[in-house]
């Protein structure tokens, strides 16, 4: 066994928390054994810790370089990689290498751990995950150029009638013409939350992060709601090759900053007047490469100089670009009622949001049970509160827009883990 290492307080570090889950469903896995080492020296322990009820570490601080690096382009790495290896009773190890540390913000990293019992051709197979560069620190094909409004008009063409959220899309992990390349099913908020952390820094300015969130899922709804790669005979929604669309790297791991501004926005999109398909947003990095649309360094330095999301959209693709948005949400049970419950709310909303937390609250008990009487009180707002804090949410007790979604969503994953 390798010894920790000891250091001393780093001069610039981050923060890492880590999510471990079953393969089979949205369990989460306590005491389950991680430890952390640095990519570069494997076998140098950094710290080992180990998960609670919920499935989750404590967050630690690691060291990282400066966040100067991160801020301006840099022949410097601008993180830290941390190799990860996770072990529970009753589940296959998992080794995650390259897990990327940026100064002063919060790295998630999620594990998805196979339980032992999974036996025979349909049983997922082990791998250990390496994640590549970062697409503004690597070499990565730029975006073959593309129209922002797809051609509709063809006999035969699949086309959606309406923009709707996809509960999830399908990524090929190559080029689309790469057969043997695999298909993941994703989350499409976890597909956003993956691509943004992979082609942006988390310590960018918020609104520079807001901008490029959605620019983003503009591109993948264009994606979605125009059939593009079925309509050309194949079954996936979206490739991960930066050529073809946009940077996802499978296992990688995510900004808790940029989680919850895809939790709030998540229904949005981008349009101009007259269409109605989500805008296709090209973007690059403005550095290395350029284009017609988004520069990722230029939306940088706007947001530097307090240039709203808006206005950096409006800088880039023009003044008629307006943020629009869908209430198509697929794979809830209910839509968002339009407005906050909180304590003194009352009615068959506020039961059903009890319902629900107290069915996730069989597979994470540090939820506490909770009357399904449809008044918000006091319990109720400890038990949302206890949610917020497991699922990366601000802790205010208040059921808004993006607490009712992640209820929704979190409640669905439960209730799946029996189907067939």
């Amino acid at each position: 066994m390798s010894e920790i290492v000891k250091t001393e307080a780093p001069a610039y570090a981050g923060n890492l928390t880590i999510n471990v889950t079953s393969s089979q469903g949205l369990i989460p896995i306590p005491n389950a054994a991680i430890t952390i080492s640095y990519t570069r020296e494997p076998e140098a322990v950094v710290t080992t810790l180990t998960t609670n009820e919920s499935g989750q570490t404590d967050t630690i601080a690691l060291p990282a370089p400066s966040i100067n690096y991160s801020t301006e382009p840099s022949e410097v790495q601008p993180y830290s990689e941390y190799n990860i290896t996770v072990t529970a009773s009753g589940y296959e190890p998992v080794f995650i290498s390259g897990t990327e540390i940026l100064p002063d913000v919060t790295a998630v990293q999620p594990v998805s751990m196979t339980p032992l019992e999974l036996e025979g051709p349909d049983a997922p197979a082990e791998e250990d995950i390496i994640i590549p560069d970062h697409t503004l620190y690597g070499e990565y094909p730029p975006k073959i150029p593309e129209d922002e409004i797809k051609p509709m008009d063809e006999s035969g063409e699949i086309v959606l009638s309406r923009v709707v959220i996809p509960e999830f899309i399908i990524v090929h992990d190559g080029v689309p013409q790469d057969s043997s390349a695999p298909n993941y099913y994703v989350r499409y908020t976890d597909y956003i939350k993956n691509v943004v952390s992979s082609e942006i820094y988390a310590t960018w300015p918020e609104n520079t992060i807001y901008a490029n969130t959605l620019v983003i899922m503009s591109f993948t709804l264009n994606r979605v709601y125009t059939e593009w790669y079925r309509n050309q005979g194949y079954n996936f929604t979206i490739t991960s090759s930066t050529a073809y669309d946009q940077k996802w790297i499978h296992g990688r791991n995510i900004y808790e900053n940029v989680s919850r501004i895809v939790d709030t926005i998540f229904s949005n999109f981008l349009s101009r007047p007259g269409v109605r398909q989500p805008i296709f947003t090209s973007y690059c990095d403005g550095n290395r490469t350029t284009c017609k649309g988004l520069s990722q360094w230029g939306s940088k330095y706007l947001g530097d100089q307090g240039y709203t999301p808006i206005e950096i959209i409006h800088y880039y693709y023009g003044s008629d670009m307006y943020i629009n948005s869908t209430t198509y949400i697929s794979g809830v049970p209910s839509s968002w009622p339009g407005y906050d419950l909180t304590i003194g709310s009352s009615g068959q909303k506020v039961m059903q949001m009890q319902q629900q937390l107290n069915r996730i609250a069989q597979n994470y008990p540090a939820l506490p049970i909770i009357a399904t009487d449809g008044v918000f009180g006091s319990a109720t707002a400890e038990s949302v509160r206890t949610f917020q804090r497991i699922f990366g949410l601000p802790a205010n007790g208040i059921v808004d827009y993006p607490t009712w979604y992640k209820i929704s969503e979190i409640y669905v994953g439960v209730s799946r883990i029996a189907e067939p």
